[in-house]
């Protein structure tokens, strides 16, 4: 792999080459020993007397304030019971991501109208994220009581039964029987002492302790449930904040585009039409002087109009080609192929022309990965495919190129994979080292009636 294809892919190196070792044990036993399963016990271990005070605090609160809500005092007690509930789900994301690794966004904040206690208090009750973060404080206390009995136990009897022979001479020489006792009458009484049965405690014992990890990992997971759903932002306002960042990039892609459309204009057809301006100018002046000069730099300035005009064409082609325009994506992507120095097979599956937005975002998408193949694939030929499922459109440029392309490293791909998800598209790279490569969007189908 060249320097060059690998810094235009964004392939800094290939990962699993070279790291750490890998673990000699398998998950199953490094369970128990691993700090990951000693956290998430802790997480489970504090979580009783959190979601004790959690409950405590949220149904004193909101008695007292149904209590009182026969007075005006009663408004202002339940909204100050959904801001503490607020305040502890704050906490209670803290504790999710040190002990679980759980990163979850903060909710949307408090945005009163007006300044003032009745301004704050209308906000807190109307706010969503502080009703759900009452409704965790109620649901946290049952959970936590049922995955703290269920943690401790099976973590306690797996540990004491598989250390069991290392302690059972306890009953003995102190207790005054022969071992643990696991029934007992008025007549008969079994007790662990011979060494079958304290071999068979330990194994049960150490089955117990490989599955502890993996129980309390599961309960775990209802507390990650609880925390993303009803600690973290709501989708609208989460989807609001995408929208938001998606805005953002779109601004930002858009004031590149004129930078660069300037750029092109200033460096290119305006310095030549200067000096096309010039270059006439002189002719004038020796029309009469020396015609035969005149004419041969009226030749010269003839060649720089051509140039000029070329270069007009590619920059209005770079904004939106004519033919893009006029006969749709089969026609334009075309034109983009046969400028490609890889032979490039072309084929779009599509009844109907999408939205001109749509349209455009897919010319652009192709051009740009035809034009990473032709500078760093070194492949000997691509296709690219076009088609329709339901709401959805599918762009696919495949080379038989060197491969290694990755998105995620801040190329030119991460760049148009940000400029797709802006309109809720989805860029998807598999390119192994070796290649071949795939280049996978997909776009959102719109349909655009009035042309």
């Amino acid at each position: 792999m060249t320097t060059e294809y690998g810094q235009a892919y964004g392939l800094d190196s290939v990962p699993g080459r070279a790291g750490g070792r890998r673990p000699r044990l398998p998950a199953g036993l490094r369970a128990p020993f691993e700090a990951r399963s000693r956290r998430e016990l802790g997480y489970v271990l504090l979580g009783l007397p959190v979601g004790t005070l959690l409950f405590s605090y949220a149904v004193t609160m909101v008695s007292l304030g149904a209590g009182l809500l026969v007075t005006f005092l009663g408004i202002p007690v339940l909204a100050a019971a959904l801001a503490g509930c607020r305040g502890f789900g704050a906490m209670e994301r803290a504790r999710a991501r040190g002990l679980l690794g759980l990163d979850v966004a903060d909710p949307e904040p408090l945005r009163p109208a007006k300044r003032g206690v009745a301004a704050w208090t209308g906000a807190v009750l109307r706010d969503g994220a502080s009703w759900r973060a009452l409704l965790y404080a109620l649901v946290r206390f049952p959970w936590a009581v049922l995955s703290f009995g269920v943690a401790v136990t099976v973590w306690t009897w797996g540990w004491a039964m598989l250390t069991y022979p290392l302690w059972f001479w306890v009953f003995p020489m102190y207790v005054g029987q022969d071992g643990l006792q696991v029934y007992g009458d008025g007549t008969h009484r079994i007790h662990l002492d011979n060494p079958f049965e304290i071999t068979v405690t330990a194994l049960v014992g150490l089955l117990f302790a490989l599955a502890a990890p993996w129980i309390v990992r599961a309960l775990t997971t209802v507390d990650r449930m609880l925390v993303h759903g009803l600690l973290g932002p709501s989708r609208l306002s989460a989807r609001v904040v995408e929208l938001e960042s998606d805005r953002g990039v779109v601004v930002d892609a858009a004031a590149a585009d004129l930078r660069r459309i300037e750029r092109d204009l200033h460096d290119g057809a305006q310095a030549r039409l200067v000096g096309l301006a010039m270059d006439l100018g002189l002719a004038k002046e020796k029309l009469k002087e020396d015609p035969r000069a005149a004419a041969r730099m009226v030749d010269e300035a003839h060649g720089e109009v051509k140039t000029a005009l070329q270069e007009l064409r590619d920059l209005a082609r770079g904004i939106h080609p004519a033919v893009l325009t006029d006969r749709g994506l089969d026609a334009a992507l075309s034109a983009v192929a046969s400028r490609c120095p890889v032979p490039v097979r072309v084929e779009v599956d599509l009844a109907e022309r999408p939205a001109p937005a749509i349209e455009g975002i897919a010319y652009f998408t192709v051009s740009e990965l035809l034009q990473n193949v032709g500078k760093h694939s070194r492949a000997a030929s691509a296709a690219v495919e076009v088609w329709r499922v339901e709401d959805r459109l599918l762009l696919q440029v495949v080379d038989d190129g060197v491969g290694g392309a990755d998105a995620s490293a801040g190329s030119g791909l991460a760049g148009l994979a940000e400029r797709l998800d802006a309109v809720d598209g989805i860029l998807v790279v598999d390119s192994p080292p070796g290649g071949p490569t795939r280049v996978t969007a997909e776009l959102p189908w719109r349909t655009d009636r009035v042309r």
